[in-house]
């Protein structure tokens, strides 16, 4: 066992990703490594008091443990509500002449 983790902290915008690996003591938390990472100075427009972290695409707090070879992720806000974006698009979806979803075909054409 390394006396050290080995972490990554990552954070993605549209047309862009900073990844930076860092080694940080044991018992490390989210926050640690995301001030030890220097992203913040970076990107200025993380704001961690709406913004949500986790480890893996999993939801975890500022205040969580790190394991060794975590990636420590910081997510952007939604611009749409995943239910009212796919509600468009089912709504969209009947009006171009679907059933639920998907293309209603007569049966001899089947």
């Amino acid at each position: 066992m390394s006396v050290n983790l080995t972490i990554e902290v990552c954070y993605a915008l549209p047309h862009e990703q900073t990844l930076i690996q860092l080694e940080l003591p044991q018992g490390a938390t989210l926050r640690q490594a995301i001030d030890a990472s220097g992203i913040l100075a970076r990107h200025p427009d993380i704001d961690l008091t709406k913004q949500k972290t986790g480890v893996f695409g999993r939801l975890k707090p500022l205040d969580a443990v790190l394991e060794d070879h975590d990636r420590v992720e910081i997510y952007r806000p939604l611009i749409v509500d995943p239910k009212v974006s796919r509600q468009r698009r089912v709504e969209k979806s009947r009006r171009e002449g679907s059933v639920e979803g998907r293309k209603w075909l007569p049966k001899d054409s089947r």
